[in-house]
This record gives C-alpha cells, structure tokens and sequence, in this order.
C-alpha cells in the first residue's frame, strides 16, 4: 500500500467483501456525502472513500493547478488510489462529474473496473442545439463563475439550493454549502471551469465497461434528456429515471438510491457468475 497516495486522498477503506466499491464524490464535495448510502453496502462488499485532491481532508499541498487543469488530473487521482491499494475489478460509483471521472479512468485502464454506476452524470453542461442540450448555456457558465469570484458564500448558497433542494429539509442544503465553504474558493473555481465546459460526448462510444445511470427528475444541473443521451450513446448501458428530483439523491433519497443500485448488482453480478 502507498502511504503517501493514501494520505494525500484520505482514502478511507470500510467491510471486508469480497468486492469493492469505490464511490467518489462530485464537485464542491467530500466523502462524507456518502453516509446515507454505504451504510447498506458495508456488510457485503468492501468499500473505498476518498477526498480529490483540494476536497475534504486530502493534501491541499498537493494540489497542482495545471495537472487539476482537465478532469484527467482527477482521474489520475482514482487510478492513483486503485494502484495503491492494488483494486482491479472493482464498481465506481461516481456522482454527477464523478461519472465522467470513473468513466476517463475505466478507459485508461479497464480492466481495474467491472461496473460504472453513474448518479446525475454529464457528459458536456453545455447546450450544443439542435442535437444535444446540457442544461447551461455559455453565458450562465460565465455567471456562476462571476458569482465564485465576486461573492463565494452567496454562490455557494444558491448552487446548494439548486443541487439538493428540499426546503422541508434544511440540513441538507446546509451539508452541501458547509462543504463548498470547507474549500479554497479558487481551488473549488477551477474545478467548477473544468467541470463545466469539460465535453467528453466523443469518449462514450470507447467506453467498455458496462454501465448504470441513475439520472433524476427536474434536474436542473443535469436535465433529464442528457441521462437519455447518454443511455443512448454509451454502449451497455442501463438507465433508471428516478423518482428523486433534483441532483443529489444521495442525499435527498438515499433509500431510492440504495435500491436502484442493489437491483443492478444484483442483477449483473448474478450474470457474470453464470
């Protein structure tokens, strides 16, 4: 085991299966974001959290803003953690640019993954009409990093409410903009400008590895026909629209969540046993 990659992850390793699941975290996140979902997991498999470097409790040391420059960086820390931890045939499990993280990674080295499970995934937020509509035109992009810039608590505030909503659950939203907050604002600014005008559409069609996307209704950051596009695009794929709104179902509708992603296990990994 790699002490230093370890460390500089906060990789954390919880049960003892006899196969691992690996979940990563979406922008402005940490690993805690998951608590609500591996609960149900940890007695069966083996499970891996971790915080990207710039998030959570990882090195902030580490953090290098021309290898952070493009979501391979990121990818580069989940292939970092496999090597260290020596993983293979593992599930990722990725929420919103997360999924496009594991899916970067799985294509660099495939054979470490047996299962992508995409949550709100996206492969480009930008609209491209008349074919293609992410949900974000240039212009919105460019105010929400204005807004990073000008006043970060207020942006962190307003993107929460758009990410997880529920204003009958006020602690959820505050989770998330605690966890914005937890972040050096011009690290978390360069990873919202990778994010956002990141496009891998012209990746999906390489990717190998058999996927799930669990894609949520009234999603304002990932909108309902890009989890179509995607289904439509990535090859063995299989989508679920779920009956959690907005982009956070971790969090919001973790039982939904846990459920969906216990069917598709349980269905798959039946089959590759046959």
């Amino acid at each position: 085991m790699n002490l230093d990659i370890v460390t500089r992850n906060n990789v954390k390793i919880i049960g003892n299966g006899p196969k691992t699941i690996c979940f990563a975290h979406g922008f402005g996140c940490d690993q805690n974001v998951w608590n609500l979902v591996t609960n149900h997991f940890k007695d069966e498999y083996r499970l891996i959290l971790f915080d990207y470097v710039g998030s959570g409790k990882s090195d902030k040391e580490a953090y290098n803003s021309d290898r952070y420059g493009t979501l391979d960086g990121y990818a580069q820390d989940v292939l970092d953690i496999y090597h260290a931890l020596n993983l293979k045939d593992t599930i990722f499990v990725g929420h919103s640019v997360s999924s496009m993280i594991g899916m970067l990674a799985s294509l660099r080295e495939p054979s470490l993954f047996s299962h992508l499970i995409m949550i709100g995934p996206s492969p480009c937020y930008l609209n491209d009409p008349p074919n293609y509509y992410g949900g974000f035109e240039k212009e919105d992009i460019e105010g929400l990093l204005d807004m990073m810039e000008k006043n970060y608590k207020n942006w962190a505030s307003s993107f929460a409410s758009i990410a997880v909503g529920h204003p009958d659950q006020p602690e959820l939203k505050q989770q998330l903009q605690n966890n914005f907050c937890s972040i050096d604002p011009v690290i978390s600014k360069q990873f919202a400008k990778v994010t956002f005008y990141a496009d891998h559409r012209k990746d999906l069609k390489q990717v190998t590895v058999p996927s799930l996307i669990l894609q949520c209704t009234e999603d304002i950051i990932a909108p309902e026909g890009v989890g179509i596009y995607l289904s439509e695009h990535l090859p063995n794929s299989t989508l679920n629209i779920m009956d959690a709104t907005l982009h956070c179902p971790h969090l919001s509708h973790p039982e939904e969540t846990v459920k969906l992603m216990k069917e598709y296990l349980k269905k798959v990994l039946h089959t590759c046993r046959q």
